[in-house]
């Protein structure tokens, strides 16, 4: 919240931009999966860089046989649903269980490995027929802990660990009250919605124009 409220006018609108639900979910597939995975990191290594370069290649190659045999308005209309409505719920999963109004961030100095794994991601309680769908995907703080546990297992892991029982734990209802957080407040230690920090705007940058100031 902090870095926000000092922020100029622009990059506040640009933040709220970023934040608004329709584009992250309406561009944000688009984004990530068409552009931004289709290129390496700047410090990614040589085997990195070559299962990029062979995805891309592998990636085009069938496009264009799919079009070459079936029209490229048909593969539009089968690809382009299944791309968008697949891109959304990754998106959605990797969100909702992150921003949860009471997870943990701290500063490089006071950040723990396990404290980040349990508290930091959640468990998204799931019907059990989503949770094959997604492979087991809600169990997402096991996989922080221990990124090796094979994702069959995870259930498993989960049911026999006492130390899983506390961990935070969302459902599909309570998940979407995530669509209201936008930022994370140091002072409360959970996540804030634009409208809870609007008392805290200065007033030569408020996006509405209101009168309000940082307390000192």
């Amino acid at each position: 919240m902090e870095e926000y409220l000092s922020s100029s006018f622009l990059q506040r609108l640009i933040y709220r931009l970023y934040r608004n639900p329709l584009v992250m979910f309406g561009l944000g597939p688009i984004y990530i999966f068409l552009i931004d995975y289709r290129f390496n990191r700047k410090r990614a290594g040589v085997k990195e860089r070559i299962n990029t370069y062979v995805t891309n290649l592998s990636i085009a190659g069938a496009a264009g046989l799919l079009c070459w045999t079936l029209g490229w308005q048909n593969f539009l209309l089968v690809q382009g649903p299944i791309f968008l409505i697949s891109g959304i719920a990754g998106i959605w999963l990797f969100y909702v269980q992150h921003t949860y109004e009471d997870t943990y961030y701290e500063r490089d100095e006071d950040w723990k490995y396990i404290h980040a794994a349990l508290k930091g991601s959640s468990f998204y309680k799931l019907p059990r027929i989503l949770h094959w769908i997604t492979g087991n995907i809600g169990f997402h703080h096991i996989h922080h802990l221990s990124p090796r546990v094979p994702n069959y297992y995870l259930e498993q892991v989960h049911n026999k660990n006492p130390m899983f029982r506390d961990v935070p734990t969302i459902t599909l209802i309570s998940s979407l009250r995530s669509l209201s957080f936008r930022m994370w407040s140091e002072q409360s230690k959970k996540f804030v919605g634009f409208k809870d920090i609007k008392h805290f705007v200065p007033a030569e940058n408020s996006l509405d124009g209101s009168q309000h100031k940082i307390p000192k």
